[in-house]
């Protein structure tokens, strides 16, 4: 049986508070699915629309695993702030990471730990 998963990347050298990155990868998890395929979105809905957050170090490795998602065919979204509350505007937050199959997802994503 296939599963299907969304993985939420945050950089970890901005240091943002809980409630911003909170926002940031809501954000983030919105806009990928906004942008997924609608028989994917269903497909993990109905599974119960399983996300994972986890942590990059840097805006060097943020973009690195965007770049290999879409490369990969998976859509993905990549945060860039605004600037209205504690960070600068442009700076690259988060990005999410499907949702689509588990297997595809975990390919790009599997070796990053836990936030």
């Amino acid at each position: 049986m296939t599963t299907y998963k969304q993985v939420i990347l945050i950089r970890q050298d901005l240091k943002l508070p809980k409630g911003k990155a909170a926002a940031q990868a809501a954000h983030a998890s919105v806009d990928a699915v906004l942008k997924s395929d609608t028989v994917l979105v269903k497909a993990w809905c109905e599974e119960g629309m399983a996300k994972i957050v986890v942590k990059v170090k840097d805006e060097k490795e943020l973009i690195h695993y965007f770049q290999q998602a879409k490369d990969s065919g998976i859509k993905s979204s990549l945060i860039t702030d605004a600037g209205r509350t504690v960070i600068a505007p442009g700076i690259k937050t988060c990005v999410a990471i499907g949702p689509d199959e588990e297997e595809k997802v975990d390919a790009i994503t599997g070796t990053l730990s836990l936030l």
